[in-house]
């Protein structure tokens, strides 16, 4: 089946699920992330969201961006929803704290130059 939507709203999907997490995070520390049951879990649907974006994004586009570690993002959706009991918090802090920012960076260069 043909994906109906194009790199751009995908694109824009995976800055949109980011922008969420930031929400989420604004001025909270690891350890009320890992207590608060409900910003964890929403953030790891974000995270779900960016993997599954990622992953119906074109070849061409993909090839084009080799930087961005598209198997990676996509790797950790499969973890997320395949492999839930065996997430481990300081790994999912540690994607939000540091790849997302450099992500967000990278896709709104993308969407720029579309």
């Amino acid at each position: 089946m043909q994906d109906r939507l194009g790199d751009d709203i995908r694109l824009k999907h995976i800055l949109d699920a980011i922008n969420e997490i930031e929400k989420y995070i604004e001025n909270v520390s690891f350890e009320h992330f890992i207590s608060n049951s409900m910003m964890f879990n929403a953030s790891l649907r974000q995270l779900e969201i960016i993997g599954e974006a990622s992953n119906r994004l074109s070849e061409n586009l993909l090839n084009n961006h080799p930087t961005i570690p598209w198997a990676r993002i996509i790797g950790l959706r499969n973890l997320v929803i395949h492999e839930y009991f065996g997430i481990d918090d300081i790994t999912i802090w540690n994607v939000i704290k540091i790849n997302l920012p450099e992500l967000k960076a990278q896709i709104e260069k993308i969407i720029k130059n579309l």
